[in-house]
């Protein structure tokens, strides 16, 4: 159908707002990875006002991987991320899984239970209180018991297993396998792209752990990456002598800037390079689990 004049004005000036949305959406982004490769010198004499470096070089990150401090942040998130991920889906897939059964008694209670938790929220001193009392402060499962599982993705995921066939599951019984094993032999290979969403909601959240190291972690050894990277972002100076941040950040010859966007670089690459391959499964996932319900 030819397209009138209007239209085609139209559509013209949303690619153009569209594209300068996008620019100004993704300065940022370029400008902290920009900065990040630049030397040192030029950086320095250019004042931080840097388009495209005329010399690029991984001083910063060389320096970054260098220091035990960061090493240890990282590792501690990356264990984060693996370790509560993995257990978060076990949790939420075997909740879920037996809540979708309705020969399970009590069923109508537990999920009253669940609703609770999405309506009113303990607050925190409570957790802390139960923390504390477990013996768990500046213990990394204080970082992972507390959010083990969610119960807005236990519903999500009821409904994605109430979607699954139960003549599957009869079949599998007649043939002799138990309950665990209908379990992670039927269902769990059928649940890879509500899985694979999930998994990748829980690791982001673990990745991006904060404010519950706030709270929990008093021993700076023991700070997960981001809790390091906001005391590098905000200022380094005013931590106690020792501190990671204060460690990493003492580099010789290289500027302060230039150390924090790499530090930014480095704790976004981890997801953006697991996204891609999840990606297929996403949005498969998310829409099963929800529109299903």
């Amino acid at each position: 159908m030819k397209r009138s004049i209007g239209d085609r004005i139209f559509d013209t000036a949303n690619i153009i707002v569209l594209g300068i949305v996008a620019i100004i959406t993704l300065y940022p982004l370029y400008y902290v990875f920009v900065v990040s490769f630049t030397d040192p010198a030029e950086y320095i004499r250019k004042q931080g006002y840097i388009l495209f470096p005329q010399k690029w070089t991984l001083d910063s990150y060389r320096y970054l991987l260098s220091t035990s401090a960061f090493r240890n942040a990282t590792m501690i998130s990356g264990i984060l991320a693996t370790l509560g991920t993995a257990l978060s889906l076990v949790v939420t897939a075997a909740l879920a899984y037996g809540l979708s059964r309705k020969r399970l008694q009590g069923r109508r209670i537990i999920m009253l239970l669940i609703l609770i938790t999405l309506l009113f929220s303990p607050g925190l001193i409570p957790p802390y209180l139960l923390i504390r009392d477990l013996g768990l402060i500046n213990s990394i499962w204080s970082l992972i018991l507390p959010v083990l599982t969610s119960g807005w993705y236990v519903i999500l995921m009821k409904s994605f297993f109430d979607s699954i066939p139960v003549e599957l599951e009869e079949s599998a019984v007649i043939d002799g396998s138990t309950d665990i094993g209908v379990f992670f032999r039927i269902v769990l290979p059928l649940s890879l792209p509500a899985l694979a969403a999930f998994g990748l909601f829980y690791a982001v959240a673990y990745w991006n752990t904060f404010f519950s190291a706030v709270l929990y972690i008093n021993d700076h050894a023991k700070w997960p990456l981001q809790l390091v990277l906001r005391n590098m972002l905000i200022d380094s100076s005013t931590q106690a002598g020792g501190s990671a941040a204060a460690e990493m950040m003492a580099g010789q010859n290289i500027p302060t800037e230039t150390l924090k966007m790499a530090a930014v670089v480095i704790a976004t690459i981890p997801i953006l390079c697991v996204y891609p391959f999840l990606q297929k499964h996403f949005a498969k996932g998310v829409m099963l689990g929800s529109v299903k319900g």
